[in-house]
C-alpha cells in the first residue's frame, strides 16, 4: 500500500494530503493519513502588479517547511506538487520554483486550467451516486473559477468538457470589492465583471443535460459551514451537504454586507478568508443563477474531496 502526498498551491491557499492508495479492480481508493491547510496569499496584488509578493513567497515557504516536516514524519513515498493562477500569471515566477525545490527537493508542476479542472473533477466525484450524474464541478479559487463537466461510471471518471477563467475570490476583491464594507454599487458592478467572466466558461462548457452541481475547495466548503452556523470548521458536517439556490444567496448577501469586523467573528470561517470571502460567495451566487437558468438545477452538493484527491490518484 504506497503512501503518497498531494500539495496543491493556489492564490489563496496551500494544502497538503497524505494519503494511503490501494486498487480494487481497477478503482483507486484512498484513506486519509493527513490533511491540512495554510492560508499564504500568494496571489496578494498579482492581479494589480504582475509580481509575486516577497512577504507572500515567505509566508509560501514556511508553511512549505512545516510541510516537509509532516512528510518526513508520516513516510510518503512519492510527492507531487501542483501549482495554479497565481504563478502563470507572475514574472517573477522563477523565485517561486526556485524556492519550492530548494525546500521540497522536486519541481512545482504549473498545471494547466484545463488539467487543474480535470484533477478537480477526478477527486470530487469518487463519493457520489454514478446515477445523479452528468455532473458539473465547480472550484473557486482565489484566482481563477474551474468548471468541469463529466459522468461517473464503472468507478471511471469521464471528463467531457472543461474551462478555467480569470475570477476568484482574491481577484474579484482587488478589483471591485476592496471597501469594508462594500456599497451596493461596488457589488452590482462585481456581479456584472462575474457573469461576464464565467459567460467564456459556459461557452466553453455545456451545462444542458447536467443533474448535479458539485462545489469543492475552501469557498464553497466554507460558504456551506456560514450557511449551517457551525461555531467551528466541521469537514464531516460540510461533507456531502446541500445548499439551495435561495440558501446561498442568502449566505452572499450576509456576508457581502457584513463588514470585515463581523466577519472576522463567525468561527467556521479561517481567518485567512475574511477579506475575500464576500467576493467568493458573490461568484457562487453568479454561478447558482447561472446553473439554474441553462440546467434547472436547484442546488448545491458540497465535497470535501477535490483537486488534493485528483493529485493523489494521478500518482497512483
Amino acid at each position: 500500500m504506497p503512501r503518497v502526498a498531494a500539495i496543491d498551491c493556489g492564490t489563496n491557499s496551500i494544502r497538503l494530503l497524505v494519503a494511503d492508495v490501494t486498487t480494487n479492480a481497477g478503482t483507486v481508493e484512498l484513506r486519509d493519513v493527513h490533511r491540512e491547510m495554510r492560508i499564504v496569499r500568494l496571489g496578494q496584488d498579482v492581479d494589480a502588479t504582475g509580481v509575486l509578493a516577497p512577504a507572500a513567497l515567505e509566508r509560501t515557504r514556511a508553511a512549505l517547511v512545516d510541510y516537509v516536516g509532516t512528510l518526513g514524519a508520516a513516510g510518503a513515498e512519492r510527492t507531487r506538487m501542483v501549482a495554479t493562477s497565481a504563478t502563470r500569471d507572475a514574472s517573477n515566477r522563477d523565485d517561486f520554483f526556485g524556492m519550492v525545490r530548494d525546500v521540497l527537493g522536486t519541481e512545482a508542476e504549473v498545471i494547466s486550467g484545463d488539467e487543474e479542472a480535470r484533477l478537480s473533477f477526478v477527486g470530487a466525484v469518487g463519493d457520489l451516486d454514478p446515477g445523479d450524474g452528468p455532473f458539473v464541478v465547480v472550484d473557486v479559487g482565489g484566482g481563477s473559477t474551474e468548471l468541469v463537466v463529466g459522468s461517473l461510471d464503472d468507478g471511471k471518471a469521464t471528463v467531457h468538457a472543461a474551462r478555467s477563467v480569470d475570477i476568484g475570490s482574491v481577484r474579484l476583491t482587488e478589483r471591485c470589492l476592496a471597501a469594508d464594507p462594500p456599497s451596493a454599487d461596488d457589488i452590482e458592478k462585481a456581479r456584472g465583471v462575474a457573469t461576464k467572466i464565467l459567460d467564456e466558461a459556459f461557452a466553453a462548457v455545456p451545462v444542458e443535460g447536467v443533474r448535479t452541481w458539485v462545489g469543492v475547495a475552501g469557498t464553497i466548503t466554507t460558504l456551506s459551514a456560514v450557511a449551517q452556523d457551525l461555531p467551528s470548521y466541521d469537514p464531516d458536517a460540510v461533507h456531502l451537504s446541500r445548499l439551495s439556490r435561495d440558501e446561498l444567496h442568502r449566505v452572499a448577501q450576509r456576508l457581502l454586507r457584513a463588514p470585515r469586523s463581523e466577519r472576522a467573528k463567525l468561527g467556521a470561517l479561517h481567518p485567512g478568508r475574511v477579506d475575500v470571502i464576500g467576493a467568493g460567495a458573490l461568484i457562487v451566487d453568479v454561478l447558482a443563477d447561472e446553473l439554474h437558468a441553462r440546467a434547472g438545477i436547484p442546488g448545491l452538493v458540497i465535497s470535501e474531496h477535490d483537486i488534493l484527491d485528483g493529485i493523489a490518484r494521478s500518482i497512483a
